[in-house]
């Protein structure tokens, strides 16, 4: 089985969109229009491609993100710089493979050149102890509790300290930038598309 980590295109959306609203309690539903817009606005936006078919999507965006998600917002009010984790859905058939790890050091690779926290959440009502324990060791910690909205699900609020961004940090970012390479290239997000924006 051949399996690629790449950026998403936008021919992709009802294959994630499927996978997001079959994906159960743990994932909120959302629709097409709600999707172009992290397919717009999400700095990290990647499928993992089995065999040719979307096996599953992982979103993530940074603090100048256009977005009104309340665990994004607590975050916006709570850190400067970090890497928030708005979803991650692996299929129902890939399930099992180890998937969700290798999504999960493809974001944080992202992430430790560019910010000193990655973060995310998870659900405590109903609370799956699988992804709970799945967070915690990866390095997560606990930050904060919220309730989304006034009938929405309690949360916990996880975040992880990157201790590479230091390094790069001071010897990078402080210094000119990080170097030209496709690797560390960002995503090109069509909200910056001029062309876009002539054509919507």
């Amino acid at each position: 089985m051949a399996l690629a980590i790449r950026d998403v295109r936008e021919h992709d959306l009802d294959a994630v969109l499927a996978l997001n609203n079959a994906a159960g309690t743990g994932i909120l539903a959302t629709d097409i229009a709600r999707l172009h817009h992290l397919f717009d606005n999400a700095h990290y936006f990647r499928v993992a491609e089995l065999d040719g078919a979307i096996a599953g999507f992982l979103i993530a965006l940074r603090p100048d993100a256009n977005y009104s998600s309340p665990n994004f917002r607590w975050f916006q009010a709570h850190y400067e710089s970090f890497v928030y984790i708005d979803r991650i859905v692996i299929g129902a058939g890939y399930q099992g493979h180890g998937l969700g790890r290798v999504f999960y050091c493809d974001v944080q690779s992202y992430a430790e050149v560019r910010v000193p926290l990655l973060t995310c959440e998870v659900f405590l009502e109903p609370r799956d102890d699988m992804v709970v324990l799945f967070h915690g060791t990866l390095g997560f910690q606990e930050v904060g509790q919220q309730q989304m909205g006034e009938t929405g699900p309690k949360v916990s609020l996880l975040a992880k300290e990157l201790p590479s961004f230091p390094f790069v940090r001071e010897r990078y970012l402080d210094n000119g930038g990080l170097p030209d390479v496709p690797w560390l290239a960002e995503r090109h997000r069509p909200c910056n598309d001029p062309a876009r924006e002539t054509r919507a």
